[in-house]
């Protein structure tokens, strides 16, 4: 009974397993060899780590229009963790089961395609895919001269400013700060200062969206701290900006400053929303806080005040991209669906619903014409202020640079060292690590 229980089961798998290779030979297969869907439609794998209320819903339907707008390939997406696309994304390249199309950091471009983690897209985008996207966008997915990835929203900084304290202070509200030189006199104007204690704060420029590495390249002509291959980290207007923005803490005091670091860290209310802060530094998406607050907060927005008169108002942007991993079964397929979310349609609609800066510069200036009020007011500044923006791609041979400078940065502001010292050791800790 037992041997004949055995050699029933034993055909009955086979039986299985027959079936299974009958179906899967008839399953189909597309232009690159791999399986297609059941319908007979390419699947393709899309990564972001758009997971809010806000802007999945956006992506989704994005995704869901491209679906419908052909019959050739069906898109399906997945949300990743924002912690966790970058490493989970090489971690698939390295087990060669990538997505086809993942959203990742505009800055680090060219390090993916040296080591062979991504696609080199010039073969399926025309001499035309350059034109839809501000210069300073696509020069940035540029390795060995051609694209690695498409460009699809983008960011700047500004400076916001509380009209109502300009007022208070005896200020002209529609006058904002052109320089550093103005910028000190104004705070010192606008702060409110009740015994040893700030009721308000003029302005302290580490609050915000524009670090110390910010402020740095805005004194030294927009220059990051790489001129090419060569290292501009160690220079004198360098120096002197970060001179000015310990002075800055010495003058407001290390307890007020950590003490407002402290209340505002612990999720209390945007201190520029609060009216604590009268000028504040921050994306064009800030806005969104202020809008969403619930007050009537009237306000300006301006460039990043120059470091001299005369000098250009450089500011910092960053954004991200689309590419296709090295190893996607579909990459003619995932250029195509990129083409379609950096085209203009696809573009409007996600710089209308995220108020976004987009790549896309027909779309993000067709957006801003159909504004009003302040969101006109903030888009269309952050629109002019891209002419002064600078991205800060990461060199290939340095990697790792910026935690051999930082170091240097907080040892200036802490009171720990001079920034003509600190500076010429970072420069030097940088050199040692410099990659062949």
């Amino acid at each position: 009974m037992k041997k004949k229980k055995k050699k029933k089961l034993s055909i009955l798998l086979s039986a299985i397993m027959l079936i299974s290779l009958i179906l899967s030979g008839c399953s189909g297969q597309n232009s690159s060899g791999s399986a297609a869907d059941s319908n007979g439609k390419v699947t393709l794998k899309f990564w972001s780590f758009w997971g809010s209320e806000t802007r999945r819903p956006v992506i989704e339907k994005m995704i869901d229009d491209y679906n419908k707008s052909q019959d050739k390939v069906v898109v399906k997406h997945t949300f990743v963790p924002w912690g966790d696309i970058w490493t989970k994304n090489l971690a698939a390249v390295a087990a060669g089961n990538p997505a086809d199309v993942v959203v990742t950091d505009i800055n680090d471009v060219s390090h993916r395609a040296k080591n062979n983690q991504s696609t080199d897209l010039s073969k399926y985008f025309d001499d035309n895919m350059k034109d839809r996207f501000y210069p300073h966008l696509w020069d940035t997915v540029l390795y060995d001269g051609k694209p690695y990835a498409a460009p699809f929203n983008t960011d700047t900084r500004l400076l916001y400013y509380n009209k109502k304290a300009f007022k208070e202070a005896g200020l002209d509200p529609n006058k904002p700060p052109q320089t550093w030189k103005e910028l000190e006199e104004y705070a010192k104007k606008l702060d409110v200062k009740k015994g040893s204690s700030y009721e308000r704060i003029g302005f302290y420029p580490l609050w915000g969206g524009y670090g110390a590495p910010s402020w740095m390249r805005n004194a030294d002509e927009g220059k990051n701290f790489f001129d090419g291959d060569k290292l501009s980290i160690n220079t004198p207007a360098k120096a002197e900006a970060l001179t000015w923005l310990a002075d800055w803490k010495k003058r407001y005091g290390k307890k007020t400053i950590e003490k407002w670091d402290a209340e505002f860290a612990n999720g209390q209310t945007n201190p520029f929303v609060a009216e604590k802060v009268a000028m504040y530094t921050d994306t064009g998406t800030f806005y969104t806080q202020i809008r969403d607050s619930g007050k009537e907060l009237d306000f300006g927005v301006a460039p990043i005040p120059a470091y001299k008169e005369g000098a250009r108002n450089w500011s910092d942007g960053g954004g991200f991209v689309l590419e296709v991993p090295k190893g996607s079964k579909h990459p003619k397929e995932a250029a195509e669906f990129i083409k379609y979310l950096t085209d203009v349609k696809a573009q409007k609609y996600w710089a209308v619903k995220n108020y976004d800066n987009v790549a896309n510069k027909e779309a993000a200036e067709s957006v801003a014409e159909g504004m009003k009020g302040q969101e006109k007011m903030v888009y269309s500044e952050s629109l002019k202020n891209l002419k002064d923006t600078q991205l800060a791609p990461i060199p290939i041979n340095y990697p790792d640079f910026m935690s051999r400078i930082n170091p240097q940065i907080d040892a200036v502001m802490l009171g720990k060292s001079d920034a003509k010292a600190a500076l010429k050791k970072a420069e030097a800790d940088v050199k040692k690590i410099k990659r062949k």
